[in-house]
């Protein structure tokens, strides 16, 4: 008796878990398309017209065989914090660019950047870098942040926006640039 009323539990347990779906949809493939072009644009000298709005692309269905019906997502990476956040990195890009060449700064996998090999750099440099790499990195985190807050997206998907983010970074570095691996080995590209 007492293994019939167990195994009807665990029966009941089961079928409430099974109905209870919890659709969890973080729409990767839009961030993705909008770090893609956020990272050309800072590392372009053109003056292109602003990100605005990433559609939609295929997503992934996290429902168990559930299909759910998907509104359209748009990422805005147009808004007016985005925009002067975008407009910071931009502008200090030129005087990075210089130190990734030499081989001073590098992409790490958390979507900021880090000193590499600095001791052929004097004093002043090395004092420049730590100031770039120190104001770049808060605007990086910033922005991240920012994407989140404008899609809605909550504080916890912020580690997702960094990941992708530095997937971008590291994919559209220049050859000869420092850039770590998921792994965290270090390799130039």
């Amino acid at each position: 008796m007492k293994k019939t009323i167990r195994a009807i539990s665990y029966i009941a347990v089961f079928l409430v878990v099974a109905c209870v779906t919890v659709n969890v949809y973080f729409p990767a493939a839009e961030v993705q398309k909008a770090a893609d072009k956020i990272v050309d644009d800072i590392r372009t000298k053109s003056n292109e017209a602003p990100v605005e709005k990433v559609g939609p692309s295929s997503r992934l269905d996290l429902t168990f065989g559930v299909k759910a019906a998907y509104a359209e997502v748009n990422i805005d990476a147009s808004t007016p914090a985005i925009r002067g956040i975008r407009e910071s990195i931009k502008g200090r890009f030129a005087q990075l660019k210089a130190f990734y060449d030499k081989g001073a700064i590098g992409e790490n996998n958390k979507g900021l950047i880090e000193a590499k090999e600095t001791a052929g750099l004097n004093l002043q440099e090395r004092s420049q870098v730590n100031k770039l790499i120190d104001q770049e990195n808060k605007d990086r985190a910033a922005l991240y942040s920012e994407i989140a807050n404008a899609n809605k997206l909550g504080p916890e998907s912020i580690p997702q926006i960094r990941k992708i983010f530095a997937n971008s970074w590291r994919e559209k570095s220049q050859s000869g640039w420092f850039v770590q691996d998921d792994n965290g080995n270090w390799k130039k590209k």
